[in-house]
């Protein structure tokens, strides 16, 4: 313990680096969405099981690539001013996708302070869909 404060004081810029890395993981495990993240398999057994509903958040330019069969498309900027559109899948479980899984990780976050409890975040998003050879709907809805 008589060690610790020299070896602070002479290598402060360790001990420095230290505390920001610890304070950053500390940052992202409470900032979280809270919302558990699933693979893309998950979310087909989630759909086919428990009646879960898929909500896409992508810009309309990015739907039409296509998009999962039977999603609701809520842009993410959009969210808060449509909520009430989601109000009747409250008690259904939601499964938010994006093109990659990071704005969808934010839309979740944003449905569990609006009272949604079941929300799932599909990791990897839209492109994990595809890569998994999962099939998208080019039709409009």
């Amino acid at each position: 313990m008589q060690q610790l404060l020299p070896f602070i004081s002479n290598h402060w810029e360790l001990f420095l680096a230290l505390a920001v890395i610890c304070a950053l993981l500390i940052y992202q495990t409470f900032s979280g969405s809270s919302a558990k993240s699933i693979s893309p398999q998950e979310a087909i057994r989630m759909i086919n099981h428990e009646q879960a509903v898929v909500l896409d958040v992508r810009e309309p330019s990015e739907i039409k690539t296509g998009k999962i069969l039977d999603s609701v498309t809520v842009p993410l900027a959009t969210l808060d001013q449509q909520i009430d559109k989601l109000k009747k899948y409250k008690d259904s479980p939601i499964i938010v996708a994006c093109q990659s899984g990071s704005r969808s990780a934010r839309a979740c976050g944003i449905l569990r302070k609006r009272g949604f409890e079941s929300v799932y975040n599909l990791q990897g998003g839209i492109m994990a869909w595809t890569s998994a050879n999962l099939p998208l709907s080019k039709k409009k809805s």
